[in-house]
């Protein structure tokens, strides 16, 4: 592909030239209508902004993104979340966007607009989520990234977490990713504790950046929950959530009326957990490979097969948070926090 073979060394030469004081390079970026992958643009501001919404709103093609008609295709970013960029470096900005109609509806892909009214309600639960992103690295031609070509590789064992060469293939990225993370101001990729909206925010620009860093390789970024078929492990996004109550002493109480009340929900949890309402997880939560079975729900302490894991530390603390295995590694964050938080807190299905 020619965007891994261009000469690293001529586009330093022009990143490295000096950057106007008065001028700001800001990147707006915003999920497109698949509700899976990002897009960006960037303009120009004359002065530096200390938080998103000091940026001007502005507006793209929806028409090239799922998200308009082509005889009627602005469709509007409102900037909602600032981070620094690890990429330009100095004053430059990324800021993450919510996306809108000619009508100033929400687009189908914005759910970001209901996450954070869920989220105002429930303030003062206190709700904290950390989501342990999975992901897959391939090459440009779909082929895991390491794979022997028409071949497999040995069982999936010793790669867990694994050191040395013939276990480990592609850390440059994830050192790299890592440290773009941050220094962009991201929790870093198993992004968390944040609270509230700010979930959404940082995975989805942790996503970002993986796939900004993965360009420099040469390297392809799949968040597909089971890309691989047959007797391999899937990618998830385990989202580990605790209110206040569940933190606080005698918290496990809490955490079990929780997961009571999250059983009682299985199936529209399943619906929003990716972005295919559960067609995307069907091909992963089969019950083996450290998964439940997308058909039933259950929770067990320190079980990596049950649709909730109460974290063995949490069970002899009496206190803590739970984890919920179900989402898939390519779901929407603000779809998965709020469902969580309208089940958990709220009880509220209706607004």
């Amino acid at each position: 592909m020619a965007a891994a073979i261009l000469d690293k060394a001529v586009t330093k030469k022009f990143m490295d030239l000096p950057q106007p004081d008065d001028q700001v390079q800001v990147m707006y970026i915003w999920i497109d209508g698949s509700g899976e992958y990002t897009r960006c643009k960037t303009r120009t501001l004359d002065f530096v902004p200390k938080k998103a919404e000091d940026c001007p709103i502005w507006n793209f093609d929806g028409s090239s993104t799922q998200q308009a008609e082509g005889s009627n295709s602005d469709v509007y970013l409102y900037p909602v979340a600032m981070f620094n960029d690890p990429f330009r470096l100095g004053n430059n900005k990324l800021i993450i966007c919510e996306t809108y109609k000619y009508n100033k509806l929400p687009t189908d892909s914005n759910h970001r607009k209901t996450c954070k009214a869920v989220m105002e309600k429930a303030k003062a639960s206190v709700p904290w989520f950390g989501i342990e992103q999975e992901y897959t690295l391939l090459d440009v031609d779909g082929h895991p990234y390491g794979w022997p070509k028409g071949g497999f590789p040995g069982p999936q064992g010793p790669y867990y977490c694994g050191v040395g060469t013939d276990r480990v293939y592609g850390r440059d990225i994830v050192e790299a990713h890592y440290k773009a993370c941050l220094y962009a101001g991201v929790k870093e990729f198993q992004v968390g504790p944040c609270e509230g909206i700010d979930m959404g925010d940082h995975l989805w620009m942790a996503r970002f950046l993986l796939n900004r860093v993965a360009e420099e390789y040469g390297v392809v970024v799949t968040f597909d929950p089971k890309p691989m078929p047959g007797d391999w492990n899937g990618a998830g996004a385990h989202c580990n959530y605790s209110t206040l109550a569940m933190r606080e002493k005698g918290g496990l109480d809490a955490i079990e009326e929780a997961i009571k009340k999250l059983s009682n929900q299985h199936a529209r949890h399943i619906q929003a957990y990716d972005p295919k309402q559960g067609k995307d997880n069907e091909r992963r939560l089969t019950g083996k490979h450290e998964t439940s079975s997308i058909h039933d729900f259950s929770a067990g302490v320190a079980n990596r097969g049950a649709s909730i894991r109460i974290p063995r530390q949490v069970g002899e603390d009496g206190h803590g948070y739970l984890e919920d295995r179900r989402p898939s590694s390519n779901c929407d964050p603000y779809q998965v926090t709020e469902v969580i938080v309208r089940t958990t807190v709220l009880d509220d299905w209706e607004s």
